[in-house]
């Protein structure tokens, strides 16, 4: 008879791909292959007698036993990180600012902080979302701690993965028909809004900027309405845009480097170490510089 004790690597790995959702973006998270999550996850519905994952349209998605399950798992991860924090020695205090751009934070970031506070809860976190152009001079001036950026120069930091940088528009619109093309594009200085500039100008793409701001969801308005296209990081693209290429008219765009970064005034502090180790063993993807 198959044993029916739920093993701790199989519960991870149900919530890994539940936080990311697909088994594609969680198995950085968990240090495997995308075919072991399959397999942990094929174990875990084998010992429970019922499927947790089914998938969906877009993702994958919970049955009502992984609904059901996904409570406990959460509690028994977090009772087994709180038993090996408390055996390890004295629990953490302290404070840590943490700065991300928007997409980043919706995107990465909740396994991270989700794991880091259940294991120290002790440590008061704040997080800065704004756009890496703005993260990085304040890191620079010690108003962070640490920050998850995408680098404008080449070394900056401790480099995590490659995001890539796509063109976006509203297929009913079809914005990218038009003469000169209408973009909406990040603030001066920012890395995507050079690239994508840079690109258009190599292609002799005849463009006019119509939308200029650092900010995410007004990109995201201004492509759904019609009045622009966008280039836009991959992770935040939402459902109902369209990514545009080649047979748009449209160069490809590279991709941003994204890096942690940790400013010289938090040198020595206890709770800054356990966040920016926990940000590069969550987030960086083995077998990239």
């Amino acid at each position: 008879m198959a044993s029916t004790d739920l093993q701790l690597d199989w519960l991870r790995a149900f919530v890994a791909v539940v936080d990311a959702g697909s088994l594609t973006a969680a198995a950085p998270l968990v240090h495997r292959s995308q075919s072991a999550l399959s397999m942990q996850l094929k174990k875990l519905e084998d010992a429970i007698g019922r499927p947790v994952l089914s998938r969906g349209p877009r993702l994958l998605e919970l049955t009502p036993s992984g609904h059901e399950l996904l409570g406990y798992a959460r509690r028994v991860l977090a009772l087994h990180d709180e038993a090996v924090a408390a055996l390890r020695g004295p629990a953490l205090t302290g404070r840590v600012t943490l700065g991300v751009p928007d997409d980043y934070a919706v995107a990465y970031l909740a396994p991270v902080l989700r794991s880091f506070a259940a294991r120290h809860a002790g440590v008061e976190l704040t997080l800065v979302c704004e756009q890496s152009t703005l993260l990085i001079p304040k890191l620079q001036r010690g108003e962070l701690d640490l920050a998850v950026v995408t680098r404008d120069r080449p070394q900056r930091g401790t480099f995590l993965f490659h995001e890539p940088l796509v063109w976006v528009g509203a297929a009913q619109h079809e914005a990218w028909r038009r003469e000169p093309l209408p973009i909406a594009i990040y603030e001066p200085g920012s890395r995507a809004r050079r690239d994508a500039l840079a690109a258009l100008a190599a292609h002799g793409r005849a463009h006019r900027i119509v939308y200029n701001s650092s900010s995410l969801p007004g990109h995201v308005a201004a492509v759904e309405s019609g009045l622009a296209i966008a280039a836009l990081t991959r992770c935040s693209v939402p459902p109902g845009l369209q990514v545009l290429g080649e047979r748009h008219g449209l160069p490809a765009l590279p991709a941003m480097d994204v890096a942690a970064l940790r400013s010289k005034a938090s040198s020595g502090s206890p709770a800054v170490d356990a966040l920016h180790e926990q940000l590069i063993q969550t987030l960086r993807r083995p077998g990239l510089n």
